[in-house]
């Protein structure tokens, strides 16, 4: 089992190019940046090489480092291995790109450090084995987390912004300590695997569930704790990257850790749903009403998140880890290349549309969309596929309809159809084959999702109905977005519903009233 242990090389890397860092913080700090993407690259190939021996020799516990039930342990599975390699991988990709970023920068050395540092302290979250390790490991996260927002300490906006970040990062850590408490108590253990193993309903178990769900969806900048995500735009880019496309998954991250006590409690799997869906599509209306680049993909991010959160209350736990890679990966390169996307669109000469859809060409795209689906699927087979995860699909479908809805305007040329067509059709067809890969990585981490009762097929058919209207909406947009009442809503849309400015107003009085 001394396998097990081969994962704590990559945070241990990190930790010595952290403290490495210390001795030379300023500017253009000799090997110092090249040496951090180094300790970054061979990090990546610590967190591989344990996946390769998860292949080898399956899932393990390592043995606690430490006493009584507090110390380091390292649970290897397809969650952490998958968690390990995408944390790592993202975190090479954006040392390597801050290394030339910041050059020049007065504090160099020091934003490499406190980077490498919390990159260390993700991957010490996600292969934690044991529940104290992973409430030191969450609360390290967002303590540095909150030394790269401040990087540039003397703007305003920032040091509002981190303080936004700091009430929502306390709450949430005092949720997870509640659970953690209370998980310790109930099953005896500080071990996670054997928890999940023993996980039963009871009174201890939902209100853990309860504490859990509460910490994820406020560290994941859920409606209406979302604002802090959309205003830590202060920070160098690389900074930007490495919280949209690692740190903010740790809400995604604690909900699939945690799946088998989840289950346990149904009522707060409903509330994840109504409240990840809402979040969904709030963030995504939202979305398209910015205008600045990095807003518009703060936006973005917590629109996945709610998506996540919304898989996660369907018990599509192995769905959600697939979306968490996805958006990652995705986010890290937006977010790295929104420069030069913006100038590339900036070049383009814009014509104008080249098509807009009447209503009957959006209503021909969402019926040929889900006729697709269920042609594909029976290709594929709907055969032990869950009610939950074919739901899930057809949402998909709905934001592929609105592309296919562009191709198929009685104005758009042959080849926007063709190509809208094909889209629709390999969107369809990798869903069916993404899904049955990660059922097969997770089969036996994960639990199955199980069969809907009342509740979940009522939140099933609200999902359905809610995002097939927004889709429905944003299609037929150009039809009626010269109505008087499109400009009034564009501009509550753009302020996010208020919110934020209703959660800035509360934090503002707390604040006056202790300093008072």
């Amino acid at each position: 089992m001394s396998h097990l242990f081969l994962p704590l090389l990559s945070p241990l890397i990190l930790l010595a190019a952290a403290a490495y860092a210390r001795r030379t913080p300023g500017r253009r700090p000799g090997l110092l940046p090249k040496a951090a993407e180094w300790c970054a690259l061979a990090a990546f190939a610590a967190a591989a090489a344990s996946a390769v021996l998860l292949l080898l020799h399956g899932p393990g516990t390592s043995a606690l480092i430490g006493l009584w039930g507090v110390g380091i342990s390292v649970r290897l599975d397809a969650v952490s291995a998958t968690m390990l390699v995408l944390v790592s991988f993202i975190g090479w990709i954006v040392m390597r790109y801050a290394a030339t970023y910041m050059d020049g920068e007065a504090r160099q050395g020091a934003f490499a450090g406190w980077m490498s540092a919390t990159l260390a302290a993700v991957l010490l979250l996600v292969m934690s084995g044991n529940l104290i390790q992973l409430l030191a490991a969450w609360v390290a996260t967002s303590l540095l987390l909150n030394r790269l927002l401040l990087f540039y300490p003397e703007r305003t906006t920032a040091r509002r912004a981190a303080r936004k970040k700091a009430v929502v990062a306390r709450a949430s850590e005092l949720a997870l300590a509640g659970a953690v408490l209370l998980l310790a108590l109930s099953y005896g253990t500080t071990d996670i695997s054997a928890i999940l193993a023993a996980a039963q309903a009871g009174p201890a178990t939902i209100a853990a569930a309860m504490l859990i769900a509460l910490a994820a969806v406020l560290a994941s900048a859920q409606f209406p704790a979302h604002g802090w995500l959309t205003e830590v735009m202060e920070a160098p880019t690389p900074v930007s990257a490495l919280l949209h496309a690692g740190v903010i998954n740790a809400g995604g991250f604690l909900l699939i850790r945690f799946a088998d006590v989840m289950l346990a409690a149904p009522g707060v799997m409903a509330l994840l749903v109504m409240l990840g869906g809402f979040t969904a599509l709030f963030g995504g209306l939202v979305m398209l009403t910015q205008a600045a680049v990095k807003t518009s993909l703060a936006w973005s991010t917590i629109a996945q998140m709610g998506f996540m959160v919304m898989q996660c209350g369907l018990a599509l736990f192995p769905l959600a880890l697939l979306h968490i890679v996805a958006h990652s990966l995705y986010k890290a390169h937006a977010f790295l290349s929104a420069g030069e996307a913006v100038r590339n669109v900036a070049a383009i000469r814009r014509p104008g549309p080249v098509a807009v859809p009447s209503a009957r060409n959006v209503l021909q795209a969402f019926a040929i969309g889900i006729v697709m689906y269920g042609l594909i699927g029976a290709v594929f087979g709907f055969d032990g596929k869950s009610v939950q995860a074919i739901a899930l699909g057809v949402i998909l479908i709905f934001g592929v309809a609105y592309i296919l809805a562009q191709g198929l305007a009685d104005a758009a040329p042959g080849a926007l159809t063709r190509r809208t067509v094909i889209y629709a059709s390999a969107t369809s067809v990798s869903y069916f084959l993404l899904q049955s890969l990660a059922l097969h990585m997770t089969a036996g981490t994960l639990p199955p999702a199980p069969a809907p009762g009342p509740l979940e097929w009522a939140l099933i058919v609200l999902a359905l109905v809610s995002f097939g209207a927004v889709a429905v909406a944003q299609a037929t947009f150009p039809l009626w977005a010269t109505h008087p009442a499109a400009a009034g809503l564009r501009v509550h849309l753009s302020s996010g519903l208020y919110a934020n400015a209703i959660f800035d107003r509360l934090l503002d009085g707390w604040s006056n009233r202790k300093t008072a």
